[in-house]
């Protein structure tokens, strides 16, 4: 993969959230969805939240990205209160958001020609090393419906990084890929990350991929979500998926299973899940609790 450097200053920013309640509804039907709900995003690292279906994430990036305003609490970047959506911040959401009107290359390069911050030459250079490092330079005057899904996913990666915002979120970005073209988009985005070392928080209901990629997680108990735990991975960087058996990976696996399995359970009894996500969390608790236990990687927060 190519080596791209984008200007200095990217992914700088750190983000604290304390205390945030968030609810929706009046009066009887009112419905709670985060509570008290605190943690720090790291500069530089690659966050990861995990948590039972429903209870809250998206909820959760909403407020930081500043499109939700919290009922209590604060949500600050670099010391200062969000208020509002800003271009210090950026989502890459489930869905695709590629303008259809527009090629590749305008795609990715739309956001520095409207801010006007750079000579053209320079977009375009920078929007071309971007487009090379994840495989699409051969696909720059090619419209979005004339794109994979996998590609798409990309052109919006890259579409964000050029923009070089303080924060990076990535609302669960490959859901719905099948799994070959998943397990190419997170080697595309670790090793994005490995190589810029952005402030990233990444959502996903995918264990797997979760301690894969991230730096730290932060598991989310059953709605209203406050975090139940924070967990340091202890896999090294650069990243590789051989990595996924080895001894570190497992322990914080089964560590985040058990946390997660006994969320579940709660959410399950209150008709928040369905049966299928509830087996299937039981499943993997039985696959690993056959594998040897050793020292968690984890801590209490």
């Amino acid at each position: 993969m190519s080596q791209v450097k984008i200007a200095a200053g990217m992914g700088a920013g750190e983000m604290v959230v304390s205390k945030v309640r968030k609810g929706f509804g009046v009066g009887p039907l009112r419905k709670e969805v985060l509570c008290d709900c605190s943690f720090t995003l790291e500069r530089g690292r690659l966050t990861v939240l995990v948590g039972p279906s429903g209870c809250g994430k998206t909820t959760l990036v909403n407020a930081l990205a500043g499109y939700e305003t919290p009922d209590q609490g604060t949500v600050t970047i670099d010391g200062k209160p969000v208020h509002g959506p800003g271009p210090d911040r950026l989502v890459v959401f489930q869905e695709t958001a590629l303008f259809p009107w527009m090629t590749t290359f305008e795609n990715v390069s739309y956001g520095p020609r409207v801010q006007r911050a750079t000579s053209d030459d320079e977009i375009s250079r920078q929007t071309m090393k971007l487009l090379e490092v994840v495989g699409l330079e051969d696909f720059k005057d090619k419209y979005p419906a004339q794109l994979s899904g996998g590609m798409q996913r990309r052109a919006e990666l890259v579409r964000a990084m050029i923009n070089q915002p303080k924060v990076m979120f990535m609302d669960e970005p490959f859901r719905g890929l099948d799994a070959m073209t998943r397990s190419l988009m997170q080697e595309y985005y670790v090793r994005l990350f490995e190589e810029h070392r952005g402030t990233n928080l990444f959502v996903t209901s995918e264990l797997e991929e979760a301690i894969f990629l991230a730096d730290r997680l932060v598991l989310l108990t059953n709605r209203p979500a406050r975090v139940k735990r924070i967990i340091e991975v202890c896999l090294e960087r650069p990243r590789q998926f051989h990595m996924l058996t080895s001894r570190a990976y497992l322990d914080c696996k089964r560590e985040a299973l058990e946390l997660l399995h006994e969320e579940a359970m709660k959410s399950f009894a209150a008709g928040a899940v369905n049966a299928a996500d509830f087996l299937e969390a039981c499943s993997k608790m039985g696959q690993d609790q056959a594998q040897p236990r050793t020292t968690s990687c984890g801590q209490d927060r």
